[in-house]
């Protein structure tokens, strides 16, 4: 199923942090567009069989590059993104690369431009998947203002942070606005995207705190990866990588744009209750009062069998919240038949063995919703979790897959995670789609 949240005209200017705030009288297209509500549309979608429709002219700058040396990518990239003045650049890099080399080479190539980022366990490219990557997008100045925001040492984070964040983020936004040689003009609306530490685990606090201090600001993000060795992972602000913390960006525009989140999952029949859980660390001990990998994988219908992050891909479980399903999806296995989860976990709660629909109807089915929306793309910038992309490797989709994406625009990563609005989520495809103007 996949979800849009619907962009409300003026909304940004209406905060009431915003020194803007009430600076414009409400039109009737701000009325209109006010009254706009997340939609669903079914996780079926068109058929995976029809025509993928490709969108027109070139979109918003893009460059991929595999160079090894930090300084020959970073000048790729550069060059590969055009001479269209940027106001920010945002980075998904493979964890292969020297990190503080590449932070100094991006820094010395963009000059005064901003650029953001993170590492990742895996790249999506123009044209579509691809691994040992550097991935980047420009933003042009023309049509976009942008603020950035480093939240440091977030395994501390407190709710009580978010509110210093939204108000700074809304304040500079503010100003940068004002000082426009150019205005963006009445229509401009905003949105955030979140890159946090993948291993932290506090995206659930982190997220839900942030979207309750920007109200209606509709919020997107991911959890930085770093290769399923799930040892350290990076984010990127102001020439530097930094662990344990996270980039908040605050987008404004005068392009059409919504977020968007879909997954191919549907619940089953077949639930487990968590009876022994150790929530800090995200890890179940047992499941129906049983070793909680071994009653996995008898519910799964593999007894017995080693459990991978292939078969975690192909067999996730949800859990009901709000009236719709998410996904749980679990990391690996540990020596004591333990299960260590992406994502929050409890004891009580109750899981259900979720079964797939077509990931690539589903797609499509997201891509009718976009254009419905914000008419083809000029830019999808996707967060994709990294156990979709083994399910695609696994079903062998890889190809299928990338040809979509390649030609719906998107450029994104393989993620341990997904943020939208105030939901931290697994094994989703979760982004913005940014129409042309």
């Amino acid at each position: 199923m996949s979800s849009f949240t619907g962009p409300r005209i003026g909304l940004a200017r209406r905060h009431p942090w915003s020194t803007l705030a009430g600076s414009y009288p409400r039109t009737e297209r701000e009325a209109q567009a006010a009254s706009m509500s997340t939609r669903e549309i079914s996780a079926d979608g068109p058929s995976a069989d029809g025509p993928v429709k490709p969108a027109s002219g070139d979109g918003m700058p893009r460059a991929v590059t595999h160079a090894e040396r930090a300084d020959e990518a970073a000048r790729e990239l550069r060059a590969g993104l055009g001479e269209a003045a940027l106001e920010l650049v945002v980075v998904f890099c493979a964890p292969s690369y020297d990190r503080d080399a590449l932070a100094d080479a991006l820094a010395r190539e963009f000059g005064m431009v901003p650029v953001i980022g993170c590492t990742t366990a895996g790249e999506i490219g123009p044209g579509g998947y691809t691994t040992n990557a550097l991935v980047a997008v420009g933003f042009p100045s023309e049509d976009f203002c942008i603020v950035t925001a480093l939240v440091d040492h977030v395994d501390r984070f407190e709710i009580a942070d978010s509110t210093a964040i939204a108000r700074s983020l809304l304040s500079r936004r503010d100003r940068a606005m004002a000082s426009r040689p150019v205005p963006l003009g009445e229509d401009a609306r905003s949105f955030a995207m979140l890159l946090i530490d993948g291993l932290s685990m506090s995206e659930e606090t982190v997220v839900s705190a942030l979207h309750n201090a920007l109200i209606d600001i509709p919020l997107f993000g991911a959890s930085a990866g770093d290769d399923l060795h799930f040892e350290r992972t990076f984010v990127l602000h102001e020439g530097a990588f930094h662990p344990n913390a996270a980039v908040v960006a605050l987008f404004t525009t005068n392009r059409p744009f919504t977020v968007f989140r879909t997954q191919h999952f549907v619940s089953s029949d077949r639930k487990m209750v968590v009876t022994g859980a150790d929530p800090q660390h995200r890890i179940v001990h047992e499941i129906n009062a049983e070793p909680a990998g071994r009653e996995y994988a008898r519910l799964v219908g593999l007894e017995g069998e080693p459990l991978t992050p292939m078969i975690f891909a192909a067999h996730p479980v949800v859990v009901r919240v709000g009236g719709q399903y998410h996904v749980r999806s679990i990391q690996k296995v540990n020596d004591d038949e333990s299960l260590t989860f992406f994502c929050a976990i409890d004891e009580g709660i109750v899981l259900t063995v979720a079964e797939g629909v077509d990931p690539v109807s589903n797609f499509d089915g997201l891509i009718a919703g976009i254009e419905e929306e914000v008419g083809a793309p000029d830019l999808i910038l996707g967060c994709d979790c990294i156990l979709r992309r083994l399910e695609m490797e696994q079903r062998q989709l890889n190809a299928v897959m990338s040809e979509r994406l390649a030609r719906n625009r998107v450029v994104g990563f393989c993620a341990y995670g997904e943020q939208v609005n105030g939901m931290h989520v697994n094994q989703t495809f979760t982004g913005v789609a940014i129409g042309g103007r």
